[in-house]
């Protein structure tokens, strides 16, 4: 039988078996879809929003179900000086890719207009394997439809 989420939960009360259901971060932003944890229970999904790496989406008498995103290859450049991290970060949006804010650096998706900007740039980054949550957009869109009156 096939278990529907609306919503996540929060953190459950008393301490249960920690059991993932692994997705990439593509399908997480989605609004509906399904899959299967590593038990082999089934999962329909139709949230108002994207759920996030962490959170627990069921729990049952002995397990509590819990996303676990999948890492992607992505390049983080290291911060260096304020001045320097904003330039970085307004070359990767004005690219229109997305980016994540890190302690250690700002991070995006691995791509070859990024890896050749930077290298334009002669700015170091470094290819690694991580968790990627990109920051949520403003209230900034290019669509036309919108007014900005």
């Amino acid at each position: 039988m096939m278990q529907l989420i609306t919503a996540a939960l929060g953190t459950p009360k008393k301490p249960l078996e920690a059991i993932v259901l692994r997705v990439d971060r593509h399908k997480l932003a989605r609004r509906r879809w399904r899959a299967s944890a590593a038990d082999g229970v089934d999962f329909g999904f139709d949230v108002p929003e994207a759920l996030q790496h962490g959170d627990c989406i069921f729990k049952g008498e002995t397990k509590a179900y819990y996303i676990e995103q999948e890492p992607e290859a992505c390049l983080l450049v290291e911060f260096t000086t304020s001045e320097a991290s904003a330039w970085i970060g307004w070359m990767i949006g004005n690219l229109h890719f997305k980016a994540a804010f890190t302690d250690s650096g700002i991070l995006v998706q691995d791509d070859l207009a990024i890896r050749q900007m930077l290298e334009r740039e002669q700015i170091e980054y470094q290819q690694v394997q991580r968790i990627f949550q990109p920051a949520k957009q403003g209230g900034h869109s290019h669509n036309p439809s919108h007014s900005h009156e």
